[in-house]
């Protein structure tokens, strides 16, 4: 199974399971098959970038959310990827997800911005 495909269905069943949804119930919103539904959690079918669109519509989540973040540990990750690519971040900067209040949610939105700017220094620093 890619990474992303383990991501994307890590986030599926957490949201479903987060809804008290059914696969059938998800299936059904989706307007795709049950059997297909289970061959993409059993990593015997790929998802389309339509279908993946489709599934997060019917779990009204969006899909750069069910791409992104993931609650795998690092090891976890690790395991998944056969070469771990190289991070674009300076040094002392790690990217995370998490689940927070409105107020962390938006403290973590003032540093991100913050960090950004760190970001963008840095890259136009390694152009020079």
């Amino acid at each position: 199974m890619s990474l992303y495909n383990q991501i994307f269905l890590t986030n599926v069943i957490r949201v479903l399971d987060e809804l008290n949804m059914t696969k059938i119930e998800l299936a059904e919103k989706a307007n795709i098959s049950l059997s297909f539904l289970s061959d993409l959690t059993k990593d015997r079918a790929n998802p389309s970038l339509r279908i993946m669109e489709a599934i997060a519509n019917a779990l009204e989540t969006p899909l750069p959310i069910l791409l992104e973040q993931t609650n795998l540990s690092e090891a976890e990750m690790k395991e998944l990827m056969s070469v771990i690519p190289k991070s674009n971040l300076p040094e002392g900067l790690v990217r995370v997800c998490g689940t927070l209040t409105k107020f962390q949610a938006y403290q973590v939105h003032l540093w991100d911005t913050e960090n950004k700017k760190q970001v963008l220094t840095h890259k136009k620093r390694k152009e020079k």
